[in-house]
């Protein structure tokens, strides 16, 4: 019997051990939008919760519109360095420079913030972004923010429209790239669909965002 006891309880342990850290962000399956504020820079964005294939997803309809939503929330980078979610568009804005200030709108975008506190002009950023003219995997400086906010693209004109894409990114490892600092932390999470620039039209959805170890 003790041994029996002993062997069930290396079986927890190794369990315990093996279960992933999920740190959730965006529960969008779950109805809700949970600490998730509203920041808007020219007119208004609709977001919006609504099943799509039997799940509950975040619908993103921009007009001329700029406004994102926004989640301050600290993030240990050495415990959850993964961010994981899913998307997808249903149009792309075409014939637009995307490294211009004129064609700086995007479809979809995903970013991570690092606060610079006082020293605000050391804020940094990441912005993954679902592009309509540049191609995957092309990164460059945000024509408005310059190299403290990088864009990566990672679906452009190629991926098809209204299929989901499930998205892993290690975001340490990609500040460390893009900035050359090896940062442990980031201090907030924002999506985006917008079309100020262009005064276009583009609808969006997005599935849930959560950090996890691997």
């Amino acid at each position: 019997m003790k041994r029996l006891f002993v062997a069930l309880l290396a079986v927890l342990a190794m369990q315990n051990l093996s279960a992933e850290p999920r740190l959730s962000i965006g529960e969008f399956s779950r109805n809700r939008l949970d600490g998730w504020v509203h920041k808007s820079f020219k007119d208004e964005t609709r977001y919006q919760l609504q099943t799509l294939d039997g799940v509950v997803v975040l619908k993103a309809d921009s007009h001329a519109a700029g406004s994102g939503l926004f989640r301050e929330q600290r993030i240990d980078l050495e415990q959850t360095p993964i961010l994981n979610w899913s998307w997808r568009i249903a149009n792309r804005l075409s014939g637009l420079n995307e490294q211009s200030k004129a064609g700086d709108d995007y479809a979809a975008r995903i970013y991570v913030v690092v606060k610079g506190g006082l020293m605000f002009w050391q804020t940094k950023a990441i912005n993954y972004v679902w592009t309509s003219n540049t191609a995957k995997d092309t990164v460059w400086p945000n024509a408005f923010a310059g190299d403290h906010a990088m864009m990566l693209s990672l679906r452009g004109p190629e991926a098809a429209l209204n299929v989901w894409y499930s998205e892993k990114r290690n975001v340490r490892s990609d500040l460390q790239k893009l900035f050359g600092e090896d940062l442990r932390y980031i201090d907030a999470v924002a999506l985006m669909t917008d079309t100020d620039n262009s005064n276009g039209q583009v609808s969006a959805y997005y599935g849930d965002i959560w950090f996890s170890k691997d």
